[in-house]
């Protein structure tokens, strides 16, 4: 069995969803920016979550991707912001604990110009918990590494397919 990915890595699938599942939790609105995109995927986004700024830079998409995110204040997070003007997304995310092993599926249900898409994404501990995983009924269509649904690409304005 393989270590736990370095620090840096996340091992990540995304799914979408068709309908909202019951009992869904209260969620936390999300105004996420993006200051560059590298034609190879590479970003840098900065993000209101709630209270919290930070600045991300992310490598292209993929299940497996290095992340670095730095908290930053409010202060020089407007500063950065007003620089993402037309490369943007709002959402609210949702936390939902599933019943494997301690996984969470975080919710996005987006708004603005895609309002309607709902997303989930799971974080797991190693690439053997992803090929384990069995979704939920809930969980729709896997889109991991598909670029039409990546938050990048909905900020440049990217329809989603139907």
């Amino acid at each position: 069995m393989r270590d736990t990915p370095p620090t840096g890595v996340e091992i990540e699938r995304k799914f979408l969803v068709d309908r909202l599942p019951d009992g869904l939790p209260e969620g936390e609105p999300i105004d996420q920016g993006y200051l560059a995109i590298g034609d190879d995927g590479v970003e840098v986004r900065v993000r209101r979550r709630g209270d919290t700024t930070s600045l991300t830079i992310k490598s292209g998409p993929g299940m497996i991707r290095i992340e670095e995110e730095f908290p930053i204040d409010e202060r020089r997070f407007e500063s950065l912001w007003s620089l993402t003007d037309g490369r943007r997304v709002t959402k609210t995310r949702h936390l939902i604990p599933l019943d494997d092993d301690g996984l969470t599926a975080e919710l996005d249900v987006y708004s603005g110009d895609h309002d309607g898409l709902l997303t989930a994404e799971i974080e797991f501990p190693s690439v053997e918990a992803s090929d384990a995983f069995t979704p939920p009924a809930w969980l729709g269509r896997e889109v991991t590494g598909d670029s039409r649904f990546a938050n990048q690409g909905l900020a440049l304005g990217r329809r989603t397919p139907s």
